[in-house]
């Protein structure tokens, strides 16, 4: 299990790039090992073209480094903190993403003009306190803000993103769609003054995409 997460937590990083989510080495993505104690996390300062899954590290829910060569990213302990706190939570994410990151600079909350923003997050994306890297400030910031929220993403006050998931994949996913949000609704008001979909109507699409959007469940029969 650890090995096939440390591949799949190595070509995630790859999304990131091709998503243009990150420059240098910047950003992370992080797993949680299911049914144990455990995570596994981008090495700090480490290029993305020369990534490897061997590179990648097991940290415990603490952000201690368990197995690996290399120091942890240097928001492991954010990441560990999530995980601490929110057990539904199988992966983390965080990037500098351009746009996501300027309203994050402006302290303000993206507004639920969309209704991609309502599928995916249920409403506002969040802005969340201002903390200074190197301990868990950021997680509990994180975990503070979303835990009165429907949404994954949380803009950091003067930082960028972070997104949960159910797993590392989803989590990208999330990262993705804020960019894309944030992209848009800053085009948007260039253009006037976006209209905010009703909150009962935010629900039905929230509920919508969250439990009927794609594929039914195979059957165990097949």
């Amino acid at each position: 299990m650890i090995r096939q997460l440390r591949k799949q937590v190595c070509d995630l990083h790859a999304e990131l790039t091709r998503y243009q989510l990150v420059i240098w080495t910047a950003g992370n993505v992080s797993a949680r090992v299911p049914d144990r104690d455990l995570m596994i996390i981008k090495p700090s300062g480490v290029d993305y073209d020369s990534m490897t899954p061997e590179q990648m590290v097991v940290c415990d829910l603490h952000g201690e480094l368990v197995d690996g060569d290399l120091a942890p990213s240097s928001d492991t302990a954010a990441h560990a903190y999530v995980y601490r706190h929110m057990p539904e939570v199988g992966g983390v994410v965080h990037t500098h993403s351009t746009y996501a990151t300027a309203w994050a600079a402006r302290g303000e909350a993206i507004p639920c003009v969309l209704t991609m923003i309502a599928d995916e997050f249920g409403g506002d994306i969040p802005v969340g306190p201002f903390a200074l890297i190197g301990d868990d400030s950021i997680g509990r910031g994180i975990v503070e803000t979303l835990q009165h929220s429907n949404s994954r993403a949380v803009l950091m006050r003067n930082h960028g993103p972070f997104t949960v998931g159910r797993d590392a994949r989803d989590a990208v996913k999330a990262a993705v769609m804020v960019e894309d949000v944030a992209r848009t609704v800053h085009i948007s008001r260039q253009l006037g003054t976006p209209d905010v979909i009703p909150p009962a109507d935010v629900r039905r699409l929230f509920d919508r995409y969250q439990n009927v959007y794609g594929q039914p469940q195979a059957s165990q029969e097949g």
